[in-house]
């Protein structure tokens, strides 16, 4: 099986979005750690808001590879 070079690049955005993901919100929950561990930890916000947004995009890659292989 060939893997088309569209196919490769919808997999490489996907592995690169959910490495800025990983590091953006590491990053944050470092910030709020030295910073402000005694306040609410507001990186939550952007763990979930962001977090809805790298499954959505996963689930979208995965449905466009799946219908290309049927």
């Amino acid at each position: 099986m060939t893997v088309h070079k569209s196919e490769q690049a919808l997999r490489w955005g996907m592995w690169i979005h959910t490495f800025w993901y990983v590091v953006a919100n590491v990053a944050q929950v470092i910030v709020w750690a030295v910073v402000t561990p005694d306040v609410f930890f507001w990186p939550l916000w952007s763990i979930v808001g962001w977090g809805i947004g790298l499954v959505a995009h996963i689930w979208a890659v995965r449905t466009v590879l799946r219908s290309r292989l049927a």
